[in-house]
């Protein structure tokens, strides 16, 4: 496995690569990333061709807000490397701040970044309600790593005897995690709305064995806090069974779904956590859920002292 930290010495190696599998991380990786490199190593799927796998590490300052956990944030650069390695990655991209922000002021720690992305109003809702402005950071420096990685190809020797094109030789895939289900519902909405051609891989979220989804930030959490934190996800499955067994009771005014909402969020409230949300959405437009709506995911947040956990369920009904 290759480490590089600039973007020329990046692009240089990738020229040549007719596919490209890039797995964008802040590090400090487990179990769950790894599955995301191991399904990166499975695209295009039944391809005889396997592609470079790109696994990237940067810390992202611009979707940090003021008073959260970016100077605390686990580093683990050395036992990341090691399981990468394992996990028979190819490239490891890890940039310094100012490799990704080519006007970061080093001594005030401005990024400098003048030009963002301005993602679609859902940013506001969920996540985005409690932390503004994280969405817009996240799409940025995405867009930044699919240039940075995809689009290295424009003067290949292809493209400039005229026997091809850029986007005719490269089969692009980008691999993320469905525990963050907003951000991978944003960042299909940045492929799409922007044109790019990359194929967005959506991986199975990963759990602990007590059904906990695995975290950097479950680090964070104390002994005690480690054996209340599964109660988040258990009191979303619970609100989904509920909602499955009286399914065909509903009224149309979708009081179900509120109740249900507010039940949940009174539970885990009791047990000590504080909730920033539990909302029930189509899962494929991420709007509130409606009486008729039969495809649908449960999102939730919440906190165990100072840890944020996020955790999501999708699931299905059958209504009258």
């Amino acid at each position: 496995m290759q480490i590089i930290n600039t973007v020329a010495a990046l692009r240089d190696r990738l020229a040549t690569e007719s596919t490209i599998s890039l797995v964008p991380t802040m590090g400090n990786l487990h179990a769950g990333h790894i599955e995301l490199v191991k399904l990166a190593k499975q695209q295009p799927p039944q391809s005889q061709n396997p592609p470079c796998v790109v696994v990237s590490i940067f810390v992202n300052p611009l979707q940090f807000g003021a008073n959260e956990d970016l100077a605390s944030y686990p580093r683990t650069l050395a036992a990341d490397c090691e399981k990468l390695k394992l996990a028979g990655a190819d490239v490891l991209f890890a940039p310094s701040t100012s490799e990704l922000y080519p006007n970061f002021d080093v001594s005030s720690q401005e990024l400098g970044q003048s030009m963002s992305i301005n993602p679609p109003p859902i940013a506001n809702e969920l996540c985005g309600k409690v932390r503004p402005n994280h969405f817009s950071g996240v799409a940025t420096v995405v867009l930044k790593l699919f240039n940075i990685v995809f689009f290295n190809k424009a003067r290949s020797s292809e493209a400039i005897s005229g026997q091809s094109t850029y986007s005719a030789l490269a089969q692009n895939n980008a691999i993320f995690g469905k525990k963050d289900f907003q951000q991978l519902f944003i960042i299909h909405e940045l492929v799409r709305q922007f044109n790019l051609p990359i194929n967005i891989v959506e991986g199975k979220t990963v759990r602990e064995a007590d059904g906990l989804a695995m975290s950097s930030r479950n680090n964070y959490l104390d002994s005690t806090q480690r054996i209340e934190a599964p109660a988040l996800h258990n009191t979303l499955k619970q609100l989904v069974t509920t909602l499955q067994e009286s399914a065909k009771k509903f009224s149309s005014d979708g009081n179900e779904f509120t109740n249900a909402e507010q039940q949940a969020t009174a539970y885990l409230t009791a047990r000590g956590w504080f909730v920033d949300y539990i909302s029930i959405r189509a899962s494929n437009t991420l709007a509130l859920a409606q009486y008729k709506d039969t495809h649908l995911v449960v999102l939730g947040a919440a906190r165990l002292g100072k840890t944020r956990l996020i955790d999501n369920i999708e699931f299905s009904l059958q209504s009258n």
